[in-house]
């Protein structure tokens, strides 16, 4: 008798770890059906995500192009109506605007050929600002000038 209440605590004790193993193994099983179920739902909206993040960087992309040529046309309209002081701050935050966007070398919106087209635009710029401060009829001439070679070297 001695000898099986001596087998009793070993087999108590292998029923005890075999069942904290197999519960071990089933939490483990669990985990990885989460991990797994949760990666096929992260990777969909992941590629999702990135689709969105690239038609914005599109959309402010040519929001930025529209906008240089909005203040520009901006600045022309204000120049045939005589308005020359409202002109004259259009056209300088158009050309700001343009030297700070070619200034952004390959991160620009603009090609590299667009960037050298549009280089061109800046030998009148100080001429431009001198004749709308001076509140010239020229300038609206001038102005509309710029615009459509802006337009020609954006390709619009």
């Amino acid at each position: 008798m001695s000898s099986e209440r001596q087998d009793e605590p070993t087999t108590l004790a292998n029923e005890t770890t075999t069942r904290s193993d197999d519960s071990v193994k089933r939490v483990a099983i669990y985990a990885l059906i989460l991990l797994i179920t949760f990666l096929l739902g992260f990777g969909p909206m992941w590629m999702a995500a990135r689709s969105r993040a690239r038609e914005r960087d599109s959309a402010q992309a040519s929001l930025r192009v529209s906008g240089l040529q909005n203040s520009l046309a901006n600045a022309a309209i204000d120049a045939r109506r005589g308005e020359y002081e409202p002109a004259r701050q259009a056209a300088s935050e158009f050309f700001t605007t343009l030297q700070t966007e070619i200034d952004r070398g390959p991160a620009s919106v603009f090609s590299e050929l667009q960037q050298s087209s549009l280089r061109s635009l800046f030998d009148t710029r100080d001429e431009t600002i001198t004749l709308l401060a001076r509140s010239d009829p020229a300038s609206a001439e001038r102005l509309s000038d710029l615009y459509v070679k802006y337009r020609a070297a954006i390709g619009k």
